[in-house]
């Protein structure tokens, strides 16, 4: 889980203007990994991107990732 956290940790800080308020936070339930994350209000945008273009393409690379570890992740950008 520790992976794919930093994975999704990489990914978000490399596209904010303010990557030290980027928190990543996950929680493990057998094969099942539900990963947070929180940014800075003024990067919420630039995570969700145009139509929501940003978010889908890091929730792919995150699921290809989990694929190796055999586990089913789940990545949701929340509100802070």
């Amino acid at each position: 889980m520790e992976q794919l956290e930093n994975l999704v940790r990489l990914l978000i800080r490399s596209l904010v203007d303010e990557p030290d308020a980027v928190e990543v936070t996950g929680r493990e339930d057998g094969s099942r990994v539900d990963i947070e994350v929180r940014v800075a209000d003024g990067d919420m945008g630039r995570i969700i991107g145009k139509q929501g273009r940003t978010v889908k393409a890091i929730r792919t690379v995150t699921k290809a990732a989990s694929v190796r570890l055999g586990k089913r992740v789940n990545v949701e950008v929340v509100d802070s």
